[in-house]
């Protein structure tokens, strides 16, 4: 009999077998008649004026289709582009911002901002007269930090964005923080930056576009991770209802939030598909993914802290600066006025909050999201500056922890949200125990005779999960006795081919093998709010859930004329519909049958709608030894406990951890994107220049959870994905400074490279 695994259960990831010997199908891998190759012209410069193009040369080259430039695209009706979010969430106060063009028109804004797009026979021709494309451009100063943006008299980087600042907005209860900073025994302030990152999936954006002149109707194959919302604002783009642009999304290597918005190419290359009668493709190159992939973080904050004499949090007041780049994109407006001040004061008792959010335009590649967007930046701000008021004050970091967490749930924050389950507590302590804190000394002993230092850092961390707010499945019973179950949720390396089967089989008793999971095209299902947010098995596993309750309802009238008794005396269970009082029952394939038969299948459709995010969390413990001589940071230990939830399939949550803890491990330790201050120009747009974390760099986790379940949904899951790129960053440079001290640094921002921690230490030891 075929397997049935249910929730809880630890199945190897079936889509593995065809991963592991080759058989995945990317984008890059599709095949298509006729398929011309589009390159694009990017401007080599972060801000200028464009006076000319001249695409007559290009245009001569051979093989060369078309060379299309913003002139052709307002001739064809192509809209430019809009942010996904124009709008404070909380207020409604509408953004300062200017829409993107997909082309640009009379000025760039960043390098890597694409001008020009060429279509040739094969993608050689289309980089060979992608060269001869002449752009006759002017020059302009460019603005880079928060800093340089909010000078008086800075360059503009767009002329509607008045002192280059999109959003300035206070929130809070002002007077209540006044009052207890006044009254209180300690106030300790301290400024952070979450400095700007790369993204970087192993399989870069890409998209294949075609257009059917009979049905007058766009096809776009896509690497991305919200379909049916990229498809939206890609046809809104060309200037087309929705239904007429239908994207499909084959399997998917990775995203990390870069995938999440659409992006010019969407429009751009099924328009040129049209231009040209062809289909048309084109695939990012790394390059590329380094210049025009949205980046994340960039973020700048000034805190404070105020505690009574015992060490109780009184109040917290934050101020932030967040970098957008050229242009507002996507989601970042909403990630300053949702994400970001969704939990502050994160797992603490902080009864006063008062935070100042300002974005800024700069020039520089537009910031998106990644894993733990504005939760992120929460966590490290209040966990760094939790140990600042420690070294300070003079409290025991771990104990001042311990004192302010919250114990009771649900709790409500000081901005009315509501967590609704956590043991917090619990996850504290349980990964204290774990790191050994006893055995702290000796180990620092044991580093110091070799001549490093070693430090140790905690961050207790949480994220609000959910995304987009609607999710749907349907749910078809075919005639070959396999069970379709088709979501408007994607993967892109999650496993949901494995757990999805997972979920349907624990409610309905279907053997696992017999459920094939159908996704990734905008044809197959109304709507769909993809992955992101984690929130692909809370949204798509409640969906799953509910409409399993509908099928079972459907089922009991067929089965009760089966087994001839009364519907009453019909239960359901395992898989089975059984007859009370008697040993008579009938599988549910076997009632799915007789209910196709009978014309009146069991097939369902679910659409639901949340009322409230579900919120993992969790206590991460890094240590760390440091080489004197090169400052060489060495993770040697990583301890995380988490709080998912209920774990559908434990070994798919545990993949999905160690990914965000290498992730946020990398942007701690090594990665940085950094930009040229006076020219704009990125420094770090290559894996030459741009480290990113590998085996060897890590150390092997100790990773468990200390699961409460969620009570928002039937479940319990909570999101899975983001905690170790939300805590991993402020634990490790916890570590980093707690290694540091005997330098007496007691301020670093990442990253924690050989040079600038060799410089830390030599100023350090200089300073005092």
């Amino acid at each position: 009999m075929s397997a049935q695994f249910k929730i809880g259960d630890s199945p190897k990831r079936r889509e593995d077998a065809r991963f592991v010997v080759g058989g995945g199908a990317y984008l890059d891998d599709l095949t298509f008649e006729g398929l011309a190759h589009a390159v694009f012209v990017r401007s080599p410069h972060a801000h200028a004026v464009v006076r000319g193009i001249d695409t007559a040369a290009a245009r001569a080259a051979p093989g060369v289709l078309a060379v299309l430039t913003i002139g052709d695209a307002d001739a064809d009706g192509l809209q430019p582009m809009q942010p996904g979010v124009i709008a404070n969430v909380q207020t409604g106060a509408p953004f300062a911002f200017i829409p993107q063009p997909l082309l640009a028109r009379d000025k760039v804004r960043f390098v890597g901002e694409p001008v020009a797009l060429v279509v040739a026979d094969t993608r050689a021709q289309a980089l060979d007269a992608a060269e001869l494309v002449a752009v006759d451009y002017a020059p302009l100063p460019a603005v880079t930090t928060h800093a340089a943006a909010l000078a008086p008299g800075a360059p503009l980087v767009a002329d509607a964005v008045a002192g280059n600042l999109c959003l300035d907005w206070r929130h809070g209860d002002t007077d209540a923080v006044d009052r207890a900073m006044a009254s209180a025994a300690h106030v300790v302030t301290h400024r952070f930056v979450n400095h700007r990152i790369v993204t970087n999936p192993m399989e870069p954006r890409g998209v294949v576009g075609a257009y059917d002149a009979a049905e007058d109707r766009y096809t776009a194959h896509v690497s991305a991770q919200a379909i049916h919302n990229n498809r939206d604002f890609a046809a809104r783009w060309l200037g087309v209802t929705p239904d007429r642009l239908r994207f499909i999304m084959p399997d998917v290597g990775g995203g990390f939030g870069a995938k999440n918005f659409s992006y010019a190419e969407h429009a751009l290359i099924p328009w040129a598909a049209r231009r040209v009668g062809r289909p048309v493709k084109w695939i990012a190159t790394r390059s590329e993914v380094f210049l025009s992939d949205h980046q994340a973080r960039d973020h700048h904050a000034e805190a404070t802290l105020a505690l009574d004499a015992e060490g109780h949090f009184l109040a917290l007041r934050v101020g932030s600066v967040a970098c957008l780049g050229g242009y507002m994109a996507g989601g970042a407006g909403g990630l300053q006025t949702f994400q970001y001040p969704h939990l502050q004061g994160t797992v603490y008792t902080l009864p006063a909050i008062e935070i100042h959010v300002r974005a800024v335009l700069t020039n520089q590649t537009p910031i998106g999201v990644t894993r733990g967007p504005g939760f992120g930046e929460t966590v490290n701000i209040l966990e760094r500056l939790i140990d600042v008021a420690a070294r300070q004050c003079g409290f025991d970091r771990a104990a001042l922890r311990r004192r302010n967490l919250v114990r009771v749930l649900p709790m409500t924050n000081a901005f009315g949200f509501v967590v609704d389950s956590g043991k917090f507590a619990d996850c504290f302590e349980g990964a204290l125990a774990k790191a050994d804190l006893d055995g702290f000394a000796a180990r620092r002993a044991g580093s110091e005779a070799r001549g490093a230092l070693r430090g140790l850092g905690y961050a207790c961390h949480i994220k609000g999960t959910g995304g987009p707010p609607s999710e749907n499945v349907d749910i078809r019973f075919e005639a070959d006795g396999t069970v379709s179950l088709i979501t408007g949720t994607q993967t892109i390396g999650q496993g949901h081919e494995t757990t999805f089967p997972q979920i349907l089989a624990h409610r309905l008793g279907i053997p696992n093998d017999r459920i094939r999971l159908r996704q990734g095209d905008t044809d197959q299902i109304p709507m769909g709010g993809g992955h992101g947010s984690s929130r692909a098995t809370y949204m798509g596993g409640t969906a799953i859930w509910r409409a399993s309750d509908g099928i079972i309802q459907k089922g009991l009238a067929i089965a009760a004329e089966a087994l001839d008794v009364g519907v009453g005396d019909i239960r359901f269970e395992d898989g089975l519909f059984l007859a009370a009082g008697t040993n008579r029952s009938i599988g549910i394939l076997d009632v799915a049958a007789r209910a196709r038969a009978a014309n009146t299948p069991l097939d369902t459709y679910h659409h639901w709608t949340r009322e409230a995010m579900t919120f993992p969390n969790g206590t991460h413990v890094a240590e760390v030894e440091i080489d004197r001589d090169t400052g060489r940071v060495t993770l040697e230990r990583y301890i995380a406990v988490d709080d998912y939830g209920v774990l559908v399939n434990p070994m798919v949550a545990a993949g999905q951890a160690h990914g965000a803890i290498a992730q946020g491990s990398g942007q701690a330790l090594m990665e940085a994107a950094v930009y040229d201050p006076r020219s704009g120009q990125p420094l770090a747009a290559s894996f030459m220049d741009y480290a990113m974390p590998r085996a060897a760099d890590l150390p092997a986790y100790e990773f468990s959870t200390d699961g409460t379940p969620c009570t928002t949904n039937p479940l319990g899951v909570k999101g899975a994905g983001e905690a170790g790129a939300v805590g991993g960053f402020p634990a490790i440079a916890n570590a980093v400074l707690d290694a540091l001290a005997p330098f007496g640094v007691t301020g670093f921002d990442g990253p924690a490279t050989p040079f600038r921690i060799w410089r830390a230490m030599r100023e350090g030891r200089f300073a005092n």
